[in-house]
């Protein structure tokens, strides 16, 4: 008998199965709402990952991402009040 082998192993018992590697489970993380329903949408999408596997986490974030640099290019390109026109330059009103 060696002292390396267990004596199971040595009585001819089957080896013991590999355990099967946990599938995915929600962190739970709190996700609060922000008051802009376009971010809240794409806050809560972020919850998307809680049911996917590491592989599948990168397309999430990806378009969250983009969702969200969107959203802020479009508060840039709101318009605002209109620009004052410019003072009519003294010299152009010649006759």
């Amino acid at each position: 008998m060696s002292d390396l082998m267990p004596e199971a192993a040595e009585a001819g018992a089957a080896p013991a199965a590999e355990p099967e590697p946990a599938g995915p489970a929600p962190l739970e993380v709190p996700r609060a709402a922000t008051g802009d329903a376009r971010v809240d949408a794409l806050v809560e999408r972020l919850g998307d990952v809680d049911h996917l596997g590491t592989d599948g986490h990168v397309e999430v974030y990806e378009d969250v991402h983009r969702g969200l640099r969107e959203t802020l290019t479009a508060l840039d390109a709101r318009p605002g009040p209109p620009a004052p026109s410019p003072a009519p330059h003294p010299y152009d009103n010649r006759s």
